[in-house]
């Protein structure tokens, strides 16, 4: 017959077997998307945005790309939708030429395979372009969308992008902002 303290502690020792259990089973499991109470999806592992360049850094120049690059996790758990960039500081209001928007896996200087768009759309009064991936970009990717404005800014300063990221499926709510993408523009004479 057991006593009544190694029956304590082989229950303690299964409870114990259990939860290991449990969490090996979670730990095994692949990567799957957060999802709340309301049913919204977010990354299991967040995008980062890696850079924001430009091809060229004058005022008023014409036939520059700004670049926006961004990192996907391979275990990220959904793939990437849309990013919508937001211009939130500088003196002048850009305007892009938003059929030229592109988009590509790597980073500029190494473009890898062309990324096919769906719709890109532009909000002037909240100062945003955003840019749908069609199909969504897989974890595991770095993409780089390129906007081609319709000439750099006028007047010389620091120039800075939001960067949100959203999911793919049906009703996003909510996108996970990146950070800020900087861009300078100098007066050279």
């Amino acid at each position: 017959m057991m006593s009544v303290l190694t029956m304590r502690l082989l229950r303690i020792l299964g409870t114990a077997l259990t939860i290991a259990t449990g969490i090996v089973g979670i730990v095994g499991q692949s990567a799957h998307a957060v999802e709340l109470r309301d049913g919204t999806l977010w990354f299991d592992r967040a995008p980062r945005l890696v850079a924001a360049t430009t091809t060229f850094d004058n005022v008023d120049a014409w036939g520059a790309t700004y670049y926006f690059t961004i990192n996907l996790p391979p275990k990220a758990g959904e793939p990437l939708k849309r990013v919508v960039i937001n211009q939130i500081e500088g003196l002048d209001d850009i305007e892009y030429q938003l059929k030229d928007t592109s988009a590509f896996e790597g980073m500029p200087r190494s473009k890898g395979k062309k990324v096919t768009l769906g719709e890109v759309t532009i909000n002037q009064e909240k100062r945003t372009i955003s840019v749908t991936f069609d199909p969504p970009v897989q974890p595991g990717t770095t993409v780089t969308v390129g906007l081609v404005p319709v000439r750099n800014p006028l007047t010389d300063g620091v120039y800075l992008f939001g960067v949100t990221t959203f999911p793919a499926g049906e009703e996003r709510r909510n996108g996970l902002y990146l950070g800020v993408g900087r861009l300078q523009f100098y007066r050279r004479f």
